[in-house]
């Protein structure tokens, strides 16, 4: 996947969430995905290069990043819970539709029992 289709996906993946929002709060350079005021997914550029700063499993990041050259650890993140993904070869639509919804799911799992009846009722 090249950088452009990267960035374009990530954003209609992740405004397809429930109660997604989109915000800057800091600064244009920085498109903000938010679900009940905390963010679950970061698009900005690193060095020129596009990337995508998803929550992960720790587990599952470490994995992820065996096997996907272009998973890392999460760009300016704390390195246990964010990867970043950058355009890869090895990132596919399905694989990065996968990783956005798993880290929204992880937000969401954050929150408390009332809170996340109402954003994934039954």
């Amino acid at each position: 996947m090249d950088a452009q289709s990267l960035l374009a996906c990530a954003k209609r993946f992740a405004l397809e969430m429930p109660f997604t929002e989109h915000c800057w709060p800091f600064g244009p350079q920085y498109d903000v995905f938010k679900v009940n005021g905390k963010i679950f997914m970061l698009l900005t550029e690193r060095q020129g290069r596009p990337l995508v700063n998803l929550k992960a499993d720790p587990q599952t990041a470490l994995l992820n990043q065996q096997i996907y050259p272009s998973i890392t650890p999460g760009y300016h993140m704390n390195k246990r819970h964010w990867i970043s993904v950058y355009a890869g070869d090895d990132i596919s639509e399905p694989l990065l539709c996968d990783l956005i919804t798993d880290s929204w799911h992880r937000v969401v799992n954050g929150l408390p029992v009332r809170v996340r009846k109402r954003l994934r009722p039954a």
